[in-house]
């Protein structure tokens, strides 16, 4: 029972400090936003999306797997820490080169000669990114997410005010590069002073292949995934405009801020918490579930309210040249809502040692969503009809993750359907009401945005009382435990 109270105290801070640090993270950069888009133009955006997927892809070449490996496996070695350290390395240097090769036969691609320095410069990051993996796996096995927010927050105030300050100074993209380069300068500078761990002068066989064993598969897996995630600025880059890949790169960029705070907390915290729990089944069900009820309770509002309120909010924030953003965005939301419990069904997976079967719904999932994107093609549906192609992708791959999850913890998709369905429903006649009562309230932009948040909340809190969800109570028990110092 002590042992029970002690991992649920643990997850719930973890949970607190991980969100309290992603969420400060993208509040930072949210603001930081706001200003680059008034400086900038939509154009200098979309440019920058024209190669996130080369970085995005590379990232996860570098990282291989190995630090979900790393994560999962409770008894590693100084000579497992420093191997992989050593093989992230060597392949971050290897990408940077071909990616510095390669930059004008990209730039060709995309008829942008401005890519090549570009690219050549941004492809840094791989290295700086290669140097903080370990130092990164270990703050996450200890939970020690506070750490990790002092080291983010600092590297986005830093980056940020680099940015701005280049933007204001009339750099254009290239305060978007230093952007990037600077914060994860920042990050792996801060990792290694924060956690003194030094790689020894080891490579061990043995730790490779243990460990490639398990992490090729997640490799492939996040590969496909990266790939696809990044497709649409590939295709929008390719086949149009530069401003209409700027609108989308900015609502993707300020949907994920939200919804991917949430995913990486998700990930970052129960990931640890689940493999620690994975000889027991009915404990690890047991938590699952409590895990999938509360961040359902937490996402699901979280996404319909930013949807409903998406014209006021980028009127007000980004000005009236961004307002083509606003349709993208509300869509994008609808395939957010459901990102943490794609997380959470994964986890299971890799939690239990299927990273076969990660691979292989990878596969399965990314196929259906090529038919829908060149079905969306075939009735030249344009940028709206790629983007309700990966919503409808995302509910259906919701029902495949949790099938294959349920076979792993006897937690069946019917008995997950229903937990989070209450969630669900109160969302949406949340979202209802606030759309209903806008005509009705003030046309200033910021009054408008005041009442239907106001509104938002006393509604999706009112009923959810009302309704007797238990959700609620323990986010507000997590709360006050904080704020107080209660033990939970």
């Amino acid at each position: 029972m002590h042992g029970s109270n002690s991992l649920k105290n643990k997850t719930l801070r973890g949970l607190f400090w991980s969100s309290a640090d992603l969420f400060a993270n993208h509040g930072f950069q949210f603001v930081i936003q706001i200003v680059l888009a008034r400086l900038l133009l939509p154009e200098h955006f979309g440019i920058i999306g024209m190669i996130l997927v080369l970085i995005a892809i590379s990232n996860s070449i570098v990282d291989s797997g190995f630090s979900q490996a790393l994560i999962r496996d409770q008894n590693t070695s100084q000579e497992d820490y420093s191997t992989v350290f050593y093989f992230n390395l060597f392949i971050s240097i290897l990408l940077y080169f071909l990616l510095y090769i390669a930059a004008p036969s990209i730039s060709m691609f995309f008829q942008s000669k401005e890519l090549i320095g570009i690219i050549r410069v941004l492809s840094l990051v791989l290295i700086m990114n290669s140097l903080a993996i370990i130092q990164r796996v270990k703050l996450t096995k200890i939970l020690d997410f506070k750490t990790l927010m002092k080291i983010n927050v600092i590297a986005v105030l830093t980056s940020g005010s680099i940015s701005i300050a280049m933007a204001y100074l009339g750099f254009g993209v290239w305060s978007l590069v230093a952007n990037m380069i600077s914060m994860q300068f920042v990050q792996t500078l801060l990792l290694w002073s924060f956690n003194r761990w030094m790689p020894s002068l080891i490579f061990s066989t043995q730790s490779f292949i243990k460990y490639f064993s398990f992490g090729y598969k997640l490799l492939i897996s996040g590969l496909i995934d990266t790939f696809y995630n990044n497709l649409y600025f590939l295709i929008i880059g390719k086949f149009y405009s530069v401003a209409q890949l700027g609108y989308y790169s900015n609502s993707v960029r300020i949907r994920d801020m939200a919804s991917q705070s949430i995913v990486a907390t998700v990930q970052r915290v129960t990931y640890p918490v689940l493999s620690s729990t994975r000889e027991d089944e009915k404990r690890l069900k047991s938590v699952f579930r409590k895990i999938i009820k509360t961040i359902a309770f937490i996402n699901f509002p979280l996404m319909v309210g930013i949807a409903v309120i998406a014209t006021p909010l980028f009127q007000l924030l980004f000005g009236e040249k961004w307002l083509p953003s606003v349709y993208y965005f509300q869509l994008l939301c609808l395939a957010g809502m459901l990102y943490p419990i794609h997380a959470l069904n994964l986890n299971i997976l890799k939690v239990k040692g299927r990273s076969d079967l990660f691979l292989r719904l990878e596969i399965i999932k990314k196929g259906l969503l090529t038919i829908l994107i060149v079905l969306s093609f075939l009735f030249k549906l344009g940028i709206i009809g790629l983007i309700c192609a990966a919503v409808i992708n995302s509910y259906l791959s919701l029902l495949i993750n949790m099938y294959y999850s349920a076979r792993e913890i006897s937690y069946s998709s019917w008995e997950q359907l229903k937990d989070i369905m209450p969630s669900f429903g109160i969302s949406l006649f949340m979202g209802i009401s606030v759309y209903a009562v806008a005509p009705l309230l003030p046309e200033n932009h910021f009054f408008l945005l005041l009442c239907q948040i106001m509104i938002g909340i006393i509604v999706y809190v009112g009923l959810s009382k009302l309704l007797k969800v238990k959700e609620l109570e323990i986010i507000y028990e997590l709360i006050i435990s904080l704020l107080f110092k209660r033990k939970i």
